[in-house]
């Protein structure tokens, strides 16, 4: 799965990366979770337009937004047949931008996290699908989910599930509403290679979602197993 993420990259290059006709406004932040407003690319005519999307995809049809809280995930394998992400797989995708994001493991002393982010440092876009949904009342929420896939093989002592990190290559391809058919899609939901990413243990004060520093990606040594 992927539940916690950073996005600290410059807005300057976030723009130049995505292709975005302008420079956003965007802090550093180190421990995104889900329920908070995060960015993310869409098409917008001829061109990609950046938004905030609130984390966590509430369908058009729900009669309930916190139905948001358990749908901050969606796995590649059944966007096409699930009820809550076929339309939105079809129509409705999005990029969100990265520069990194945390796993947990299970160990005998309880979950040790780790930070994920590529060798360069660079950003890069996780796999979205964003939906509107409006009340009887009138509100209205536009809200996201992160696909997620099997973990590589870098990846899979930490977690079985890793987010899909698109190929730059694939942006446009993801966000071109003209693509629709499945086949096409799922071709580019696959793990990236293990050998663009470090995975760093950090400190479990990325537990605490009220915790939100650059220190939170230092490394620090792996936990004592013969302790």
């Amino acid at each position: 799965m992927c539940g916690r993420f950073t996005l600290a990259t410059p807005a300057e290059r976030i723009a130049e990366h995505f292709q975005l006709a302008s420079v956003p406004v965007l802090a550093p932040h180190y421990n995104i979770a889900p329920s908070q407003s995060i960015a993310a690319i869409r098409a917008a005519g001829g061109t990609r337009e950046l938004v905030w999307l609130r984390w966590g995809l509430v369908p058009a049809w729900a009669k309930d937004p916190k139905i948001g809280y358990k749908m901050i995930n969606a796995r590649a394998e059944s966007l096409a047949e699930r009820p809550a992400y076929r339309t939105a797989f079809r129509r409705r995708r999005c990029l969100v931008p990265a520069d990194g994001f945390y796993e947990w493991k299970g160990t005998g002393r309880g979950k040790q996290p780790y930070h994920i982010r590529r060798r360069d440092r660079g950003p890069f876009a996780i796999a979205g699908l964003w939906e509107h949904w409006k009340s009887p009342a009138g509100d209205i929420i536009e809200s996201v989910t992160l696909v997620t896939t099997a973990a590589n093989a870098l990846l899979a002592p930490v977690h079985d599930r890793m987010p899909v990190l698109l190929a730059p290559e694939s942006y446009g391809t993801w966000l071109d509403p003209a693509v629709q058919e499945p086949k096409h899609l799922t071709a580019l939901l696959q793990p990236c290679s293990g050998d663009e990413l470090v995975v760093q243990p950090v400190s479990a004060r990325v537990n605490n979602t009220r915790e939100d520093d650059a220190a939170l990606i230092e490394g620090e040594k792996e936990p004592n197993r013969s302790a």
